[in-house]
């Protein structure tokens, strides 16, 4: 029988498979959180997930001085479906793209797509940085599904192999203002990602291209110029819920 989610409870990612009657031996790190910050002992419960075999309640049996081993005793709730909605972006400065990947994982982006465009400033990712902000965002809000970190790409890249049925809501801040919530009406409930720009926004061509696509949909944020982080949060909000698992 399965429960509700307990958002009080500690919850840890683990890359390891989870089922009933199995263990678990967290790597150094985690096994010093448990111990030493958390202070579980022998008895202590944990929920744990792996993004593919839903969550698992599991108690610790054996503790070293720097290692644990956690006993798995039952599954509390089922894997979810993976999010359908992708997050597309042009890298920013760490602190802010630290932000932008937490915000976006608890918004529900089942995929992160870093893009190269015109105007992008910062032209690197740390791609096991990112994972590791969207492993904490799902342990800290009850997710079970962490998203996948694609590797960076070209916009043009993106755009040469994009699949035909996938919508792409494009945030540009040369489109008309007005309810944005209106122009995502034509669109019915599918899969769907969403494009932020860099700081320097889209280059003309760049536009031009964009909006010549019949699956794209260029989409004002409001009459104000919003930061990329808070602008991929007021574009997830919209998309989610007129497209996606919110309506």
């Amino acid at each position: 029988m399965t429960r509700p989610a307990d958002f009080k409870a500690q919850r840890l990612f683990v890359d390891t498979p989870l089922a009933a009657g199995g263990t678990v031996s967290p790597d150094r790190a985690q096994a010093h959180y448990l111990l030493n910050v958390l202070r579980l002992a022998r008895g202590g419960e944990i929920l744990l997930f792996n993004g593919r075999d839903g969550e698992w309640l599991a108690n610790v049996t054996e503790t070293g001085r720097k290692s644990c081993t956690l006993h798995l005793e039952k599954q509390v709730r089922p894997q979810p479906i993976a999010p359908e909605l992708w997050y597309l972006f042009a890298p920013l400065k760490q602190a802010r793209l630290d932000y932008m990947v937490q915000k976006a994982t608890e918004m529900g982006a089942g995929r992160l797509m870093p893009v190269l465009t015109r105007h992008t400033q910062v032209r690197k990712i740390n791609a096991e940085r990112m994972r590791a902000n969207a492993i904490e965002a799902a342990e800290q809000c009850g997710i079970l599904t962490v998203p996948e970190i694609a590797p960076l790409q070209t916009l043009d890249d993106v755009l040469g192999n994009w699949p035909a049925d996938r919508y792409l809501i494009f945030c540009d801040e040369g489109a008309a203002t007005g309810n944005p919530a209106s122009a995502l009406e034509a669109f019915t409930k599918g899969p769907a990602a969403v494009l932020i720009g860099p700081e320097g926004g889209f280059s003309e061509t760049e536009r031009v291209r964009l909006t010549a696509l019949p699956y794209v949909c260029a989409l004002s944020l409001g009459p104000r110029i919003l930061r990329a982080d808070t602008a991929a949060v007021a574009a997830l909000a919209l998309v989610q819920s007129s497209l996606g698992d919110w309506k």
